[in-house]
């Protein structure tokens, strides 16, 4: 199912997702590693190096990071674009100086794998493709076309052929299988980041509309006592103005208006109000309180209540929690979006366990994805019959996750299903074939708490 929240907007991949301060970082690491490999193969194992186009090579390095240091602020986020440029270049220069230094027949030609890592990670999917590619690229020239590395006495430095085949092999595949691996863990971590934040705005809000009735409650209970003065005062004028029939008039106007103030404020504290009698209510409100706003959309929704055998007798008052609240409505809103007619929502207890659970008799859960049900943004093909069964829903999982979130977060253990085969033919499934969603919460987690000596009085709303 899907939960639309103001101001809430998918994050853009790639979109200002990285710091220029991150990549000149890396950038300086990559320049004092390149720095003393030269020295170290030159001074110490005697190698001949063109260290004039090498020292070229690692100053564009050097004279970029200083420019982009001067020019901007080191805590600007890069665009897509800047970023991809920014990985680009390191490529080129990496490419340029293993072209220097040997080709694959240099064992740092590995690093190639760092710009198409950090651009799976942090770039759309179209810019880590053409930098695979152009690496891919790179690596694959400089298997053919480098300067080859000599030793002191002159003579080249020879590699067997296969091996130069497996090393080049080796940094394609794990160009190809880090890129997959990168942008697969890092997408994961983003949508599980952005469905934590639609689930926090799921649960603020409903906070606020409870915390908004009880205002409201609130006010006109305090209200409830100016105007009956008022309504009786002007009862006594109009008594009294009898021989003055405009100022009456006058009286009648206020006691009506006193009338309609009272029927507003009864209207606006239908919701609830700020009183102990309603923080906790019978399992059976608290249902269908959650179930209300889709008992209207033209499918049946049956409630059944009964303790299980050895459970107690009595039906238990629970706490009116936002969180339970509006994760049962998403489960019920999904399973009324999916049902063909009918949709069942029973409540169980013992002495020690509450369960909830909704039935549809619709299709079911897709058996490939009841594994994956709870996670964000999971994303199927939608067939034309789907689509017309239910046009406004996009697939991506994420009510259904808040739905998960919410009630984990209250104690609940959640279990999906099929109440059926969903391979039968229509004729042989039962009423109830589609969908299975239950809940089930540790008595202690729920049940509100024993108050002693009644209520009490209600308290007053600050701020």
């Amino acid at each position: 199912m899907t939960t639309t929240f103001p101001g809430f907007q998918s994050a853009d991949i790639g979109a200002n997702m990285v710091r220029q301060r991150t990549l000149i970082l890396l950038r300086w690491m990559a320049i004092a590693g390149q720095v003393a490999a030269i020295l170290v193969a030159s001074q110490v194992y005697g190698l001949q190096l063109p260290l004039g186009l090498c020292a070229l090579a690692v100053g564009l390095s050097v004279v970029a990071n200083l420019v982009l240091i001067m020019l901007f602020p080191e805590t600007r986020r890069l665009s897509e674009a800047e970023a991809f440029l920014t990985l680009l270049f390191d490529l080129g220069q990496l490419s340029f100086l293993l072209f220097l230094t040997g080709g694959l027949t240099n064992p740092f030609a590995i690093l190639v794998l760092a710009p198409v890592t950090i651009s799976a990670s942090v770039l759309r999917l179209r810019s880590t493709v053409v930098l695979g590619a152009l690496a891919i690229l790179a690596v694959s020239t400089a298997t053919v076309w480098y300067l080859p590395l000599r030793f002191a006495d002159g003579t080249a430095l020879v590699i067997p052929g296969i091996f130069a085949f497996g090393f080049w092999l080796s940094i394609v595949i794990g160009i190809l299988f880090l890129g997959l691996y990168s942008r697969r863990v890092a997408t994961e971590m983003r949508s599980m980041s952005e469905a934590l934040l639609a689930t926090q705005m799921a649960l603020a809000r409903e906070q606020k509309l409870t915390d908004l009735a009880g205002v409201v409650a609130a006010a006109a209970h305090e209200l409830g006592t100016p105007l009956a003065t008022i309504k009786l005062v002007s009862a006594e004028l109009i008594a009294e103005l009898d021989a003055q029939p405009e100022l009456q008039e006058d009286a009648r106007l206020i006691r009506e208006q006193a009338d309609r103030c009272r029927d507003i404020l009864r209207d606006m504290g239908r919701a609830g109000k700020d009183d102990l009698h309603l923080r906790q209510a019978p399992l059976s409100a608290v249902l269908r309180e959650a179930a209300e706003p889709h008992l209207s959309r033209g499918k049946q929704v049956d409630f059944a209540f009964a303790p299980i055998q050895d459970g107690a007798e009595e039906q238990p008052s629970i706490l009116r929690r936002p969180e339970v609240i509006h994760g049962l409505r998403n489960l019920v809103q999904n399973a009324v979006d999916f049902a063909r007619s009918s949709v069942w929502v029973e409540g169980e207890w013992t002495a020690r366990r509450i369960i909830v659970r909704i039935t549809d008799d619709g299709d079911g859960f897709p058996p490939g994805l009841i594994g994956r049900i709870g996670d964000p943004f999971v994303r199927a093909r939608r067939s034309d019959p789907d689509v017309e069964k239910r046009p406004g829903y996009e697939g991506m999982g994420l009510g259904l996750f808040i739905a998960k979130t919410l009630l984990e977060r209250s104690g609940a253990d959640l279990s999906f299903a099929n109440a059926t085969d969903p391979f039968l033919a229509p004729k042989e499934r039962p009423e109830r074939s589609g969908a299975v969603v239950e809940a089930v919460w540790d008595a202690n987690d729920l049940i509100a708490p024993p108050t002693q000596g009644g209520l009490g009085e209600n308290t007053r709303i600050e701020g």
